[in-house]
């Protein structure tokens, strides 16, 4: 697969990745869709601008029970087809599963403000190191993939836990898109943001149940 992802619904180099996500998100239907109608929309050459819409819903406050698993599956799945160079392949289960258009929609319009903030500091082409070579396009695929399991873990009902791997996936994916170098490197840093911050909660839980623990033994 390309690491070009050109506009999966037009030809036109004017759009920018910000506009053409927004075309999109209006022209949603009005109840429900599916993950398969989404990729329809956006095919195989158009998965990381896909990645792109399905983390907007997780960069504001917003909560959808059920989307981090959904959506967090469809991105790994991209980030396996990525790293094997195949075409996406959805289960069935994950392809069919109708999603609440309209609570979608506000979430994934309200997410659009970190686009259009990572497209102004966003330079194609910039840090190639970074993008270019295999061994970088392995360890880039790598900490998508990795980005995509952190935003499935447990931990939705704690305050960003899905924001930070989903602004992680966000920089990938336009790092990615435009070579950016610079992207990656955020990238990179909100992953490793989010380890330690899970690594803080999971200490944290810990402490705190063996603490209860000794309580109640005592």
């Amino acid at each position: 697969m390309s690491d070009r992802d050109p506009s999966p619904r037009n030809g036109s180099d004017a759009a920018t990745l910000g506009e053409q996500l927004a075309s999109i998100i209006r022209d949603l239907p009005e109840d429900r869709l599916t993950l398969g109608e989404l990729l329809d929309v956006f095919g195989n050459e158009g998965l990381l601008l896909l990645t792109m819409l399905l983390t907007l819903v997780f960069l504001i406050p917003v909560s959808i029970p059920g989307v981090s698993t959904v959506f967090g599956a469809a991105i790994l799945l991209v980030g396996i087809s990525r790293l094997v160079g195949k075409p996406l392949w959805l289960p069935a289960k994950l392809k069919d599963k109708a999603l609440p258009a309209d609570k979608l929609r506000p979430g994934l319009t309200g997410g659009m403000v970190w686009v259009q903030r990572l497209e102004k500091i966003s330079r194609p082409h910039r840090l190639r190191f970074f993008v270019d070579g295999r061994a970088q396009n392995l360890a880039n695929n790598l900490a998508f993939i990795m980005a995509a399991v952190l935003l499935m873990a447990p931990f939705g009902f704690v305050p960003f836990s899905n924001t930070l791997p989903a602004l992680a996936l966000l920089f990938y994916a336009v790092g990615m898109i435009q070579r950016d170098g610079g992207a990656m490197l955020l990238g990179h840093l909100s992953n490793i943001g989010t380890i330690i911050y899970f690594g803080i909660l999971i200490g944290g839980g810990s402490v705190a149940a063996h603490e209860l623990f000794q309580r109640l033994s005592s």
